[in-house]
């Protein structure tokens, strides 16, 4: 999964049972009750487009009714965990939808369910660091935050740069028989 827990080391992730808890606490502040409230819609909309009764979708996530219930309608915390495994079971790519979500695009996260913008976002944030880590090697240490945003611009020109190309060579390719 795209998310995951510090090294057990990093106490600050670490119950009181020294069992490794959910990176987010849910619980507690009015941040993390709309992250919930989004997760909550990612995952509904993610089981209405399963094609499955929400009766399969429990049970293949191994959650009890009420509880899968719960979630889905935002009364109960919902921790990455349940999150990831509502997901698995409804047969959806869960990294990019989740971080979408919790990032608070889930308006995005839920139209790109199951479509390849979702799928291409899942690959993409799993390629990218490591590409990055072996592109930029020490010069990583260079990067500076305020990059950011004038990079993913950068990076969405380039893409519809190389959607237009492939388009001009279909169209080639039909004109050209």
């Amino acid at each position: 999964m795209f998310f995951s827990v510090p090294s057990e080391a990093d106490s600050r992730y670490m119950s009181e049972s020294n069992q490794v808890g959910p990176i987010v606490d849910m619980t507690c502040s009015a941040q993390t009750l709309g992250i919930n409230a989004r997760l909550a819609r990612l995952l509904t909309a993610a089981v209405d487009r399963s094609g499955k009764s929400r009766r399969e979708v429990a049970r293949a996530a191994s959650m009890n009714k009420d509880t899968f219930l719960r979630i889905l309608r935002g009364d109960k915390a919902v921790t990455l965990d349940d999150a990831e495994r509502v997901l698995d079971a409804s047969g959806l790519p869960s990294n990019g939808a989740l971080l979408l979500a919790i990032l608070g695009h889930e308006d995005l996260a839920v139209e790109w369910l199951g479509e390849d913008a979702g799928a291409f976002l899942d690959q993409f944030l799993t390629a990218l660091p490591v590409t990055m880590n072996e592109t930029l090697g020490p010069r990583i240490a260079d990067l500076r935050p305020r990059w950011a945003i004038g990079t993913s611009c950068l990076v969405a020109r380039l893409l519809a740069k190389h959607i237009d190309d492939f388009a001009e060579r279909d169209i080639s390719l039909v004109l050209g028989r």
